[in-house]
C-alpha cells in the first residue's frame, strides 16, 4: 500500500463517517426524522418501527450525534490534506485509534441497550473506514 492509498482512504473514512451526520442531524424535527428513525430501526434489527424519534431527549441526542460525527468526518478529512504529508503515520494511527475505539465503545454499548445486532453493522462500516489504513504505508 503506498502512502497516495493511504491519504485517499483517509477521504473515504471521512465520507463514512460524516455521512451519518446529516441523517441524524435531521432527526431533530419531525418533518425530517424518519430517516434517523429508520436508521435506528435498522441497527437495532428487525425493523419493525417499534423504534421513535417522539421524545425531546431523542431528539437532542440526535442533534449531538450528528454534530459529533459532522465534526469527526471533517478533521479525518483535515488530516489528510493538512498533517498527512508531514506525519503519514502519526495520521494514520491516529485515525486507526479513533475508528476502533468508536467500534469498542457503541459495539458495547449496543450490547449493552439490548441492541447486538448492530455490533454486524459496525464491523462492516469499521472495516470500510479502516480499509487499507490498518498496515503501514510503504515508501
Amino acid at each position: 500500500m503506498s502512502r497516495q492509498l493511504h491519504k485517499a482512504w483517509l477521504k473515504v473514512t471521512a465520507v463514512v463517517v460524516g455521512a451519518f451526520a446529516p441523517v441524524f442531524s435531521l432527526g431533530t424535527m419531525s418533518q425530517t426524522m424518519e430517516p434517523a428513525r429508520l436508521t435506528l430501526d435498522m441497527l437495532s434489527w428487525p425493523v419493525d418501527g417499534a423504534t421513535t424519534y417522539d421524545s425531546p431527549d431523542t431528539q437532542f441526542l440526535s442533534a449531538l450525534t450528528g454534530g459529533f460525527l459532522l465534526g469527526w468526518g471533517v478533521m479525518i478529512w483535515c488530516l489528510s490534506l493538512w498533517v498527512y504529508d508531514d506525519a503519514p503515520e502519526g495520521v494514520r494511527k491516529t485515525v486507526l485509534a479513533s475508528v476502533i475505539a468508536w467500534f469498542v465503545l457503541d459495539s458495547i454499548g449496543s450490547i449493552a441497550s439490548g441492541n447486538a445486532s448492530n455490533v454486524v453493522f459496525n464491523l462492516l462500516v469499521l472495516l470500510l473506514a479502516v480499509g487499507p489504513l490498518w498496515r503501514p504505508a510503504k515508501d
